[in-house]
């Protein structure tokens, strides 16, 4: 498998006099606050959408980003290679949770049913690198917005397929951040 960051250590602590620009400064996962550890209190997770998905775009301008390792096709190859970037990339910074929309992970589909397909197959690359690497899913959700039926809302759609379209997508994002083991689901506006 490819390593997508090879001249990329693991990011240490290494205190506020650090000149290095890839170590924490303030962040001591090990340190003591009131008796809990700081990776304790403070539950960082890399959020898919931004760390992965993003392109750079504003509302006046083009992508700004070249992500290397996507094709910028919305395949399930390209998703599935995502995922192995993801968890080395979370691996590195030595985040214990990720979080994700079922779209940032997974392609949609023509209908619900090849979009579930897309969904389940993505869950079991998620699955098997959250066992590889202890890395966990903090929480997922549904991406209730940027599809263009969800125009006029997703549950607040006077549209019955609409809406019933938008709770089966919540309802298999509830059961696959389940199978993942997640520790919250988040219901998103829409």
């Amino acid at each position: 498998m490819a390593e997508y960051f090879a001249d990329v250590p693991s990011i240490p602590f290494e205190g506020p006099k650090t000149r290095n620009p890839l170590a924490f400064r303030h962040y001591n996962p090990d340190e003591e606050i009131e008796g809990q550890r700081m990776e304790d209190l403070l539950r960082f997770s890399v959020a898919y959408w931004h760390t992965f998905r993003g392109t750079g775009v504003d509302p006046f301008g083009a992508p700004t980003l070249n992500r290397p390792w996507d094709n910028g096709s919305e395949s399930v190859e390209n998703a599935l290679r995502r995922v192995d970037v993801a968890f080395e990339f979370i691996s590195k910074l030595g985040a214990p949770f990720y979080c994700f929309h079922d779209r940032d992970v997974a392609p949609d589909g023509e209908t619900l049913k090849q979009a579930n397909d897309n969904l389940d197959r993505i869950a079991t690359r998620l699955k098997e690198k959250q066992d590889e690497t202890g890395i966990k899913l903090l929480w997922g959700t549904a991406n209730l917005f940027s599809h263009p039926r969800y125009m006029h809302g997703a549950a607040t759609s006077c549209n019955a397929d609409v809406f019933a379209y938008a709770a089966a997508q919540v309802k298999k994002a509830i059961e696959v951040t389940h199978e993942l083991g997640g520790e919250n689901y988040v219901f998103w506006g829409g």
